[in-house]
């Protein structure tokens, strides 16, 4: 009798320990959401060809605020024009990208609090040494801009080009100004600036003395409604931006 009461009661607390077990979180349960990144906007995502992985400010950025939030990354390559559909057609769960939180992406996706804040660079072949202040010294110039980004709209109703060509890639606008095929290429600031830096386009000049007009916020995409996730991705970035992790990534890639 003794043992068959030891033998219930041992049953009883394996039951109970594996069901502590089963509701207990677990690395292997942790909620694993896609992320939306671009291979061509160095420094704040590209394509790291020696791991063939996407690296950056913002793969950085999202990893530790997921991290903190308790999910894990798995980040998906895609172009930038690209990244809106893929969110709202739930291929992907966030965007993680060097995209402005404009009031007309507002109407389709929602964002997280800001990021980081800047504004498009002028880039010029080597040969113009104009020092241009706005959009009016370039009259008649052929321009390129990338698709999809903040920057196409308004450089067409500017009515000061000739042509504002567009293009998938930013590293594409550098090639055709370091060819003379444009007379000007925009692109975010800070991926124009870190490429040439890097000599990779010894024909291009940015024009540090150009004011930019579309100045704007980066924050992280996430679909319509799903207002819980934006409230988990906001808590984790002030408690970064607090303890100095955004800093740290943003140093990292020689931005501040």
């Amino acid at each position: 009798m003794t043992r068959a009461i030891e033998r219930r009661t041992f049953l009883a607390a394996a039951g109970a320990g594996l069901a502590a077990a089963a509701i207990r979180p677990s690395h292997a349960q942790r909620q694993r959401l896609r992320v939306g990144s671009t291979p061509t906007g160095v420094p704040f995502t590209f394509l790291d060809t020696a791991t063939n992985t996407i690296q950056g400010i913002m793969v950085d950025l999202i990893t530790e605020v997921g991290k903190d939030a308790g999910f894990d990354v798995a980040v998906e390559p895609m172009q930038f024009s690209a990244l809106i559909g893929a969110l709202t057609s739930n291929r992907i769960d966030i965007i993680s990208a060097a995209m402005f939180a404009t009031d007309q992406r507002r109407q389709v996706i929602d964002f997280s609090d800001t990021v980081y804040t800047y504004g498009e660079g002028l880039m010029v072949p080597k040969t113009d040494t104009t020092d241009y202040a706005d959009l009016a010294g370039l009259k008649g110039k052929v321009a390129g801009v990338q698709a999809g980004t903040a920057f196409v709209e308004p450089l067409k109703a500017s009515g000061v080009f000739s042509d504002v060509r567009i293009y998938e890639s930013i590293p594409d606008i550098m090639r055709d100004v370091n060819t003379g095929r444009l007379g000007a290429g925009f692109a975010d600031f800070p991926i124009a600036a870190y490429n040439l830096q890097l000599g990779r386009f010894p024909e291009v000049r940015l024009v540090r003395s150009y004011r930019p007009a579309v100045t704007g916020s980066v924050a992280f995409g996430v679909r319509k409604a799903d207002a819980e996730l934006v409230k988990r991705l906001n808590t984790s970035l002030a408690k970064l931006k607090q303890d100095g992790t955004v800093k740290r990534v943003l140093a990292k890639w020689g931005q501040e």
